[in-house]
């Protein structure tokens, strides 16, 4: 197996998934998609006991499933595709959000987070959540009840821990004071587990409503919860049928930018491939949620996995790439941590040193977060960098299902709600918060697809362009590279059109 390079890179693609079984060699793997292989292998391989081992049967199952996929080829003239989406006019419109300048002063970190409180604290007043009656106009009025009065009162979490006894017990803040909250434990057969488990998932910095009980007047025992929430609503219907691709993490500049996979999803948009065309034809628009290209000076040592060193170079490539999608397509690029912007966030548009020899048309620059409303169908497209923090702080949620991660994100009603780990720029007004309701929630950062639906908002997470990293290796982190999310906007309904599929 040491003289195989085709099998090293696939053991190396596979590693913590799959061992290769020692009688498979480079012969075996000749003439095939590693990356549909390695996609196939992960999927097969997912809930089996470990160790898994990769054998030529297994090879064999994953390459008669792709053939079984597989069109015929037929490569096709311009003129032999008839996109319906051509004949639609353009009817979109772009909200960047506020993307403030400041020195980070502590009257600017008050400023930032007085912002935040009210306008959570506004959701919860006039939200779902009004159905816990009767609350405090802040902390510091509890004082005037005695212990036993049922009360509810809003705050943002200071602080959590679990007492030696399995409670839990939260510190609340407001503008006027702290109280201690008790979560009682309780088992998963109790009356009170689904309270308690909810504040098993209470993270530091979010805004809540507490129904408790008072027991001092900064002590009070829970009985019930809430968060701001988004309401449930019905997601709109287009009269065109129409349909959004969803895109983010193409990492151009990469060593490991998937360009083949992209020069299929160039040719397919364009209508030269015989896969899926109906719902090619009907793409009109396309949001890109951030990492346009892999950048500079990210991580160390990134300087050994770049195949373009100039950032400069590395834009003209990517837009050079989104020159050959349609005209009468709309592609929206938003930027995100490896972009050439500031590291906190909001993010504002790219600059324009990056793009000025470079004719936009149908290229529209939005910023991170930003919201695009395509036909009165609202999308709220952020990167997601603050992903990583809602895993490790929240229980249940994990890498190998974004669509958790940005679930919790929605009920928060805040993009970034753990503050510290996803630096955030402390302006006057916190444009984090998910002040309008969209229709589509689109992120990426995690180079996982992933999707949901909660409350009537569609959940899309479009994974990446980029195969696996070392980082991703080591952390045993599979991503699910070139998968493309279409949503067929006049019928509800969403296609992941996969670019591994050699067609």
């Amino acid at each position: 197996m040491s003289d195989n390079i085709l099998v090293k890179e696939l053991a190396g693609r596979l590693s913590g998934i799959a061992m290769i079984s020692s009688d498979i060699s480079d012969a075996d793997l000749e003439g095939q998609d590693i990356e549909f292989l390695v996609a196939h292998i992960t999927e097969y391989f997912e809930g089996a006991e470990k160790p898994a081992i990769v054998t030529r049967e297994i090879i064999g199952r994953v390459t008669d499933k792709k053939d079984a996929q597989q069109p015929k080829v037929e490569v096709l003239g311009i003129l032999d595709f008839r996109p319906t989406a051509k004949e639609v006019t353009s009817n979109f419109s772009v909200r960047d959000v506020d993307v403030q300048k400041t020195v980070g002063t502590v009257g600017d970190f008050t400023e930032y987070f007085n912002s935040r409180m009210n306008k959570l604290r506004e959701f919860l007043h006039s939200g779902q959540s009004s159905r816990l009656s009767g609350m405090m106009k802040s902390i510091e009025s509890l004082k005037q009840y005695t212990s036993g009065k049922e009360v509810t009162v809003v705050g943002m979490v200071y602080e959590k821990a679990v007492t030696k006894n399995g409670h839990v017990l939260v510190t609340m803040e407001d503008e006027t004071g702290t109280v201690k909250v008790l979560f009682p434990k309780a088992d998963k057969l109790s009356r009170g587990y689904a309270l308690f488990n909810a504040s098993m998932k209470l993270i530091n910095d979010e805004v809540i409503a507490v129904r408790a009980k008072i027991s001092a007047p900064d002590f009070i025992i829970a009985s019930e919860i809430a968060h701001p929430d988004i309401p449930v609503h019905v997601r709109k219907n287009t009269e065109d049928d129409i349909a959004v691709g969803f895109m983010s993490d193409v990492h151009v500049g990469s060593k490991l930018f998937m360009s083949k996979q992209f020069g299929r999803f160039l040719d397919w948009i364009n209508g030269k491939l015989d896969y899926r065309m109906e719902l090619a034809g009907k793409v009109k628009y396309i949001t890109v949620s951030g990492d346009l290209v892999d950048g500079i000076g990210v991580y160390p040592n990134q300087e050994k996995e770049l195949a373009i060193d100039d950032i400069y170079k590395q834009y003209k490539e990517m837009f050079e790439l989104f020159s050959k999608v349609p005209d009468y397509v709309e592609v929206f690029l938003i930027t995100g941590n490896h972009d050439a912007v500031q590291r906190a966030e909001p993010q504002p548009r790219l600059p324009q040193e990056f793009y000025k020899d470079f004719k936009l048309s149908n290229i529209h620059l939005v910023s991170n977060p930003g919201y695009v409303k395509v036909h009165g169908l609202r999308i709220l497209g952020y990167h997601g960098t603050s992903l990583d923090s809602v895993i490790q702080g929240i229980p249940g949620c994990s890498y190998t299902k974004p669509e958790g991660a940005m679930l919790e994100v929605l009920k928060r009603r805040h993009l970034s709600p753990i503050y510290g780990d996803n630096p955030i720029v402390p302006s006057k007004s916190d444009p984090m918060v998910i002040d309008e309701v969209p229709d589509i929630l689109h992120m990426g950062h995690l180079h996982k697809n992933g999707y949901d639906e909660y409350h009537g908002t569609l959940i899309v997470n479009s994974g990446t362009w980029q195969a696996r990293t070392g980082f991703q290796v080591r952390m045993g982190h599979v991503p699910t590279p070139a998968v493309m999310p279409v949503y067929e906007t006049a019928k509800s309904r969403l296609h992941a059109v996969d670019f591994n599929v050699q067609v």
